[in-house]
């Protein structure tokens, strides 16, 4: 019953993130760009606060798999390089960390533009 209850917590945390930027589309008058990077510096604020761990913790991917997942992992990155490199980290840590995801994304991307028919705008 435990995994039941974990897959709730993901859900209910990862949907509540997007929520917040459904609610931005509809209400503010940010574009979409600007919520994404505004989720990925929220991400690495709450993440180099230690704020956005215990929420790691609780929702797992949940928290992790949104943009300001990215955010936070790109922190975490930066705050190990620091810890083992010294200044050098502040440079190398945030690429490092997010290395595996953004290799997926260009991979996957690259795949899918393969896959699919490209239409022309008129």
């Amino acid at each position: 019953m435990s995994i039941f209850w974990d897959f709730v917590k993901c859900f209910v945390v990862g949907g509540l993130i997007c929520l917040i930027g459904q609610i931005l589309i509809d209400k503010a008058a940010f574009t979409p760009a600007r919520i994404l990077t505004g989720f990925v510096v929220a991400g690495v604020v709450l993440g180099g606060l230690g704020v956005y761990k215990p929420l790691v913790d609780f929702a797992g991917a949940g928290a992790t798999v949104p943009l300001t997942g990215f955010g936070y992992a790109l922190s975490e990155g930066v705050k190990k390089a620091v810890q083992e490199q010294g200044f050098i980290g502040i440079f190398t840590g945030g690429i490092t960390a997010a290395a595996g995801g953004i290799t997926a994304a260009v991979v996957f991307g690259y795949i899918a533009a393969l896959l699919s028919k490209p239409i022309g705008k008129e």
